[in-house]
């Protein structure tokens, strides 16, 4: 049976197929429409649906709209209390309003789709899905924790043979996601977009307001919590974009952060105990928070821990799908990675090349020669194989660069044009990983988790090395991604050194590169010095000669 999941709610628009229980493809709109979140510069303009992903998933399947056995929208409006606490009176009505309608919205979207295929598929159900269905295993606990669903923030509950069971679910107005959100406003941040910026920002600070803000944010002993409003101005002054951070700032962030970690690990270790699972899930946007994770996977109880690589909105285009697909009695098969979205042949490329009149090359040993160009400390734009489904760069759309050079933070930041406070993350060979990264889970696939570096390391990986010791890994299996495996090791043979930096390919304010033509725009805008194309490689000595 083959059925379509959507995401269109506010930001993050996407959309995920599955075909008798396996996934197909998942890509998110702003790949296609180069609207980063799916956001346009109006306010609560972000409505789209994602009509280009959904019909390049159908294309990837050789599917017409009416093959389909049922669509999926991750978000139903019957759950709503439009005048209920934590709604919005600017937007919900016409949120609300939207879903109802979505049903013919998508439609006139996809010409053939009868709409009386179109299935509610609860928001945190979704969510839920997208972790207990798309994990490894069939049994597990499943957490879900985000801003905001129709009426909810969180869940908590289990899959047991892919039967999901709630036991808890926190209403709003409290919600962990939607307090982050206003820090993040608050620190002069684009809210449900920067958050991942507050974090990074959190490792300068001491979390001296921990104590005080135990009032405000607690656990309740019953798989939920409470959220009570916070008046972050008594402790740092509200900054506007781009305006420079004080320490008070990084208190204030660490502070949040630190009792963000603390009630994930007390919500964690109660649905251990109520579900009985040793393994756990786990999806919604605060499941991005790595550092938390990291936490959850060293404090609780659970043995083991696999977060959802499209943990936020987008992924409940996918979670939806299944949730549909597991109610019809479709054995569902774990998620085969990331690598989800659009790829291109040797000829496509060949032919993008041809029309941009780019000098280029095919060298015989591509590892060999890209790992000459990285150890002589060229940045090196990657562009690989199937576009990643979610927000982490995992090899396929990647910026590439030395990390024995410290100096190479700064630089990759500049390139991107983002603040400077942010780490650059590594990439090494699963094997190497134990001995270089610890405290942390290993393997480490999709970057969702942060690992200490080993000290006798710290000096010789100093690019990746945060400010706190720490580095978000991905970790690479020869198995799955063989092409990375040998530059990786072309690399080691070089420099001594089993790391490379790994950060996306795109430049600040820009959704990842999808498109040949967007890595091609990348690397005619910024001072990247190879550009690597499927086996092609530009230089830009030999295109801007």
């Amino acid at each position: 049976m083959r059925f379509l999941g959507i995401n269109a709610i506010f930001h993050d628009p996407a959309a995920a197929l599955v075909v008798d229980g396996k996934v197909v493809a998942a890509a998110e709109e702003e790949r296609f429409s180069r609207r980063k979140h799916g956001k346009r510069p109006v306010p609560f303009s972000a409505w789209e649906l994602p009509e280009q992903a959904a019909a390049w998933c159908l294309a990837q399947a050789g599917l017409r709209p009416e093959d389909l056995d049922a669509v999926a929208y991750s978000y139903d409006p019957a759950l709503v209390v439009p005048d209920g606490p934590g709604q919005d009176p600017r937007w919900e009505p016409m949120r609300t309003t939207y879903a109802e309608r979505a049903p013919h919205f998508l439609a006139s979207a996809l010409p053939g789709l009868d709409p009386a295929q179109v299935r509610f598929v609860p928001h945190h159900v979704a969510h839920a899905a997208s972790a207990g269905l798309a994990a490894p295993w069939r049994d597990s606990a499943v957490l879900v924790c985000d801003g905001r669903g129709e009426a909810d923030s969180h869940l908590a509950g289990h899959y047991t043979d892919g039967e999901l069971t709630i036991l808890a679910a926190q209403s709003l107005p409290h919600s962990l996601g939607l307090l982050y959100e206003d820090l993040t406003a608050h620190l002069g941040f684009t809210r449900s977009s920067d958050e991942y910026k507050v974090m990074a920002m959190a490792s300068y600070g001491t979390p001296r307001h921990l104590e005080e803000l135990r009032q405000y944010l607690h656990t309740t002993g019953d798989g939920g919590f409470r959220t009570e409003p916070v008046d972050f101005a008594q402790y740092a002054k509200p900054l506007r974009p781009g305006e420079d951070w004080s320490a008070d700032h990084a208190d204030l962030a660490a502070s949040v952060q630190a009792r963000l970690e603390e009630i994930l690990v007390e919500l964690a270790t109660w649905l251990h105990h109520a579900s009985g699972k040793t393994r756990l899930t786990m999806a919604g946007g605060v499941a991005l928070n790595c550092v938390a994770n990291t936490r959850i996977a060293a404090e609780t109880p659970f043995e083991e821990v696999w977060v959802q690589p499209a943990a936020g909105d987008a992924g409940t285009a996918l979670g939806g799908a299944l949730h549909l697909a597991r109610g019809h009695h479709e054995p569902i098969a774990p998620m085969p990675g990331a690598a989800l979205g659009r790829c291109w042949t040797d000829d496509e490329l060949a032919a993008c090349l041809a029309t941009a009149a780019v000098p280029h090359t095919r060298p015989a040993n591509l590892a060999a020669t890209i790992a000459a160009d990285l150890a002589a400390d060229r940045i090196v734009a990657w562009f690989q194989g199937r576009a990643e489904y979610g927000p982490r760069a995992l090899g396929h759309r990647s910026l590439l660069a030395h990390p024995g050079n410290p100096a190479n933070t700064e630089r990759l930041n500049t390139v991107k044009g983002r603040e400077q406070f942010r780490p650059i993350a590594p990439m090494v060979l699963a094997g190497r990983a134990p001995a270089i990264f610890t405290r942390g889970p290993h393997p480490s696939p999709y970057m969702l988790f942060v690992h200490d570096v080993h000290p006798a390391w710290r000096d010789r990986i100093p690019a990746v090395v945060h400010t706190d010791h720490t580095a978000r890994v991905q970790t690479i299996d020869p198995v799955t991604e063989p092409l990375l495996a040998a530059l990786l090791t072309e690399f080691e043979t070089r420099t001594g050194l089993p790391v490379l930096v790994n950060t996306s390919l795109n430049t600040a304010g820009r959704p990842m590169a999808d498109h040949p033509r967007d890595a091609l725009e990348c690397f005619g805008s910024a001072p990247i010095d190879v550009l690597v194309l499927g086996p092609y490689v530009i230089r830009r000595n030999e295109v801007y000669a």
